[in-house]
Formats: C-alpha cells, sequence, structure tokens
C-alpha cells in the first residue's frame, strides 16, 4: 500500500509540540499509529492532529511516525524560548478546591515577564475572573482544574458601552447576543492584549447547573452572564490543548479580535444546556480552528459580526475562517451563520470535519433588518462526513428571533423593495459531503425573494436518511411546515449547481427549486 501522508507541524509553544498526519482520516485517524521524538517512541495516537507535552523550551526535535507499518518522513522543530516560569502556588495559591485563589493567579500574571511562563501544577483552584496580559504563555498542567464560582457578587462586571469624555466617541466592553450590553467578566478574560498562549491538558471549568447560571437564563440579573472565555480587541492569541466545560453562557467568544488559533481544544456542555455555543467568533479576523471536538446544549461554532448597532457602526466582517479537522457533535447546529450578522461573514471555509448528532449541519440564521452591511460570501464546506444530523444544510433568511421576529416584515415571502435593511447571501458550496441517517430533509434553503441567493453549489453529495426518520420543522421561520424526509428544498435561488447529488429514500422529489433563475446540472 502507497502512503502520501506527510508528517506536519501545526504549532509549537515552548514545552509543546502540535503534528497533524495529512492523509489519515477526519478528526480521528483511520488506524492508530505511534510518534517518535528523537527516535523514540513518544506516545500512540489515534488522531490526525496530535499533541506532545512534556517537551523542554528552546529545544531541538526530530519527529516521526509509523502508520500501519509504514515510516513516515521526519520533521524538525525548535520550540519557543522561555525567560522564565512563574508557579501559582509560589504566589499564594492553595489549589485545595476551597480557597479563593483569584488573586494569587492573578498576582502570578501581573509579575509575569515577557516570554514567561505561567503554571498552574496540578490540583482545583477556585476563581472567579482572570485577566491575561499580552506576552505571555499560562500553561494548566494535568489535572489542573481552574474551577469557577457561580456567585455573582464575586465577578466583576464589564461594562456595555462607556462615552468619551468629550462625547464624540464610545469605548465598549461588554457584549451580549451582538449589542453592547453590561455583562460578568468572563472567567478567563482578555482586553486590549496580544501574543498570549493558553496551553496545557488542564481544564476550565465554568460549574454552570440549572440551579446557577442556567436557571432563568431570559432575564438579565445585574449584568449579563459571563463567557466561560472572553477576549476583546485582541491580536494574536492562541488557544492549545486545554478542556473548557459548563460554560455559564457562550463557551469561548472573540470580540473584535484578530489572529486567533484554537488548537486541539476539548469544548463540553450538557447536551440540554442553554446558550452553551462553543466557539462564537464576533467581528473577528484570521481564525483558525484545528483539531477540536465540541459537544455543547446550542451551536457548536457560531460566527457572528454584531445584531444592528455594532455591525453598522464598526462594519468589520468575520473574515479569513479556517475550521478543519474538527469533530462536532449534539449541538443545535454543526456550524451556524449568524443570526447577529449585521456586518456580514466571508471567507469561510470548513473541511475535514465530523459532525455527529447535531440538530443541522450548516445553519444561516439571517432576516430583513440586519442590513446591507450583512452581506454572506465565500462559505464553503468540504470533505464533511455527517451522522445523524437532523438537517444538513439549513439557510434560513426569515429567522423569526428577536422582539420582532414574527413581524410581517420579517415573515413575508411577498418581495418587499430593497432598501439599507436588506441582507444578502452570495456564494455557498457543499462539497464532497456524506450525510447518513438524516431526518426532517436534506436541506432547507430559502433566500428572500427580493435578495435571492447568488450561487448556491452542491458537488459530490449524497444523502440518505435514517430507517426511523422523525418528524420535525427545519427552520425557525413561520412559513416552514413539518416534515420527515423532505429532499433538497431551494427557493429564491439565482443560480444553482448540481453536480452528482444523491438523495435516497425522501418522500418526494429529491430536489424541488422554487423560484430560481437558472439550474445547472
Amino acid at each position: 500500500m502507497e502512503i502520501n501522508m506527510e508528517l506536519q507541524i501545526v504549532i509549537k509553544t515552548g514545552r509543546s509540540v502540535v503534528v497533524e498526519l495529512t492523509d489519515s482520516g477526519k478528526y480521528y485517524s483511520e488506524k492508530k499509529y505511534d510518534i517518535y521524538v528523537n527516535g523514540g517512541k513518544f506516545m500512540e495516537s489515534d488522531k490526525v492532529i496530535t499533541s506532545l507535552y512534556g517537551l523542554k523550551p528552546d529545544t531541538e526535535y526530530t519527529i516521526s511516525a509509523v502508520y500501519d507499518g509504514k515510516e513516515i518522513a521526519p520533521v524538525s522543530v525548535r520550540t519557543d524560548y522561555e525567560f522564565v516560569t512563574l508557579n501559582v502556588k509560589d504566589f499564594g495559591a492553595y489549589g485545595n478546591g476551597e480557597h479563593d485563589d483569584t488573586n494569587a493567579i492573578q498576582c502570578a500574571i501581573m509579575s509575569c515577564p515577557k516570554a514567561g511562563r505561567i503554571l498552574v501544577p496540578a490540583g482545583e483552584y477556585k476563581i472567579s475572573s482572570i485577566f491575561l496580559k499580552s506576552d505571555i504563555t499560562l500553561d494548566l498542567a494535568k489535572g489542573a482544574v481552574l474551577s469557577a464560582f457561580t456567585e455573582r457578587e464575586k465577578f466583576p462586571i464589564l461594562p456595555g458601552v462607556i462615552e468619551s469624555y468629550d462625547e464624540t466617541d464610545e469605548y465598549n466592553l461588554g457584549s451580549w447576543e451582538g449589542n453592547p450590553l453590561d455583562c460578568f467578566s468572563a472567567i478567563v478574560c482578555g482586553i486590549n492584549v496580544e501574543n498570549v498562549v493558553i496551553t496545557g491538558e488542564g481544564t476550565i471549568d465554568g460549574n454552570a447547573g440549572f440551579d446557577n447560571w442556567w436557571y432563568n437564563v431570559k432575564v438579565r440579573n445585574i449584568a449579563w452572564r459571563p463567557r466561560l472565555f472572553f477576549i476583546n480587541h485582541c491580536r494574536n492569541v492562541t488557544m492549545h490543548g486545554i478542556t473548557v466545560q459548563n460554560s455559564p453562557s457562550w463557551t469561548l467568544h472573540p470580540y473584535f479580535s484578530d489572529h486567533l488559533k484554537f488548537i486541539d481544544v476539548k469544548i463540553k456542555n450538557p447536551a440540554n444546556s442553554h446558550n452553551t455555543d462553543g466557539l462564537d467568533p464576533e467581528s473577528c479576523t484570521d481564525v483558525r480552528v484545528l483539531g477540536t471536538y465540541i459537544s455543547v446544549g446550542d451551536d457548536c461554532i457560531a460566527i457572528k459580526s454584531g445584531k444592528i448597532y455594532m455591525g453598522r457602526k464598526h462594519k468589520i466582517p468575520t473574515s479569513d475562517m479556517e475550521v478543519r479537522q474538527c469533530c462536532m457533535r449534539d449541538g443545535h447546529g454543526a456550524v451556524t451563520v449568524g443570526s447577529e450578522i449585521a456586518a456580514g461573514v466571508k471567507d469561510v471555509h470548513i473541511r475535514d470535519c465530523i459532525f455527529m448528532n447535531t440538530d443541522r449541519g450548516l445553519r444561516v440564521k439571517t432576516r430583513r433588518g440586519r442590513g446591507r452591511d450583512s452581506v454572506l460570501d465565500d462559505i464553503s464546506f468540504e470533505n464533511i462526513t455527517m451522522d445523524n444530523v437532523m438537517t444538513p444544510f439549513v439557510v434560513n433568511s426569515f429567522y423569526f428571533c428577536d422582539p420582532d421576529g414574527k413581524t410581517e416584515y420579517v415573515a413575508t415571502s411577498k418581495a418587499l423593495p430593497v432598501d439599507d435593511r436588506t441582507p444578502a447571501i452570495k456564494r455557498l458550496t457543499f462539497k464532497d459531503i456524506k450525510a447518513t441517517n438524516c431526518h426532517v430533509a436534506g436541506a432547507y434553503i430559502c433566500g428572500l425573494p427580493e435578495s435571492k441567493i447568488e450561487r448556491l453549489t452542491f458537488e459530490n453529495v449524497d444523502i440518505s436518511y435514517a430507517d426511523d426518520a422523525k418528524s420535525g420543522v427545519a427552520a425557525m421561520m413561520l412559513a416552514c411546515k413539518e416534515s420527515c424526509k423532505a429532499g433538497i428544498i431551494v427557493s429564491n435561488i439565482k443560480e444553482l449547481v448540481l453536480k452528482n447529488v444523491n438523495v435516497e429514500g425522501c418522500e418526494g422529489e429529491p430536489v424541488v427549486a422554487e423560484n430560481a433563475d437558472s439550474i445547472i446540472k
């Protein structure tokens, strides 16, 4: 058997390296394989992207792999320089699961010099909010848990909007569902920082439950609920290896931040938890999500750019985003765009991923009122395997949430005049996708009659239904009716491209296109 695999370096820190064995599978490798460091066996892996821990700073290593009896060509890497390590226990942290260690850990962070490392050794560290600073590495060792308090009075508040002294501008810190509103600061928070790495085999646990943060979630109590991780106007931030779980609301929320990496992160929230999206980049540029596992109670990844006010004011879309070699399960949507997308989303590519037991694969949520800056363009899904996904593709231009969501203006299927409130969807591409054990519908895609989707491409797409397929409503829009095994339902499209599309077991026609200007097969 000829092997064309390559071992590649994904990222490196002072004490770890992440490698990728190309062409070995999606998230999980098709076979287990051995990884060698400097000629000695280091570990066995069953994942395409693998983290190697316990290395020394500023040291040269040669890494190789043996897959199915064949040696993969080695790669060389030098770990990053590290000036000093500050152990949080030397700063007074107990790590006993009882003492409040917030101040001790914060002291270590603020004392850390450039190119320094803050080490959190094994133990349970009770904290409220800790704040990052530039040019540091926060390393959570195996067995280390940053365990959050849940009492509101322990958390500081990030004000939504603070008016400038000359009353001509404003300073925005807090954010809630696309609007600049007061919220509790995150368990780990970064404001205007750069060159930060959060790494290790440890855990950040929000300890949220139905008796605290997930109780009465629609009501603001002092301020809106905190995120587990929130960064605001930050650059060059990497999160690697750690587990984040039981978040009070959205788990990872980068906000107006650039050059971000989320590598081999494990994001875990109960399937019935409220608003616990996995990763929500909002008005961010250059976002890389690789080798990450997400199982949550809402959308696994939700891409955003402000509801209305922030999108119109700043006009910064989320763009240049790659999601690769990830596993997503149990959420409402594997990858969602919206609904807070007033500044648009563009150049987003999801490939080589597994979606399992999610309600939807792709989920686009937009509506009239998001505005003319809300343009979705160049979004692609490629080489994806879905299993037990209720409806693989949903594009909903009539999303009915928000106070006015069920008004005639949002809900009507009649063409309305195009004005400053009208959003647009341009190019969506789905290629090399196999979806099995589906329910409800293969795809439910609906553009606005006055602003049709410009180009929709399905290429090498295979959809089949579960024997006991469940009925349901594919999209949160008033006109969507319950179905069980509907095929690909498409409406209000300028150009629909269908190349090698197979839908098995559907009730009715495999593909139904309404109000499509051009269909290319």
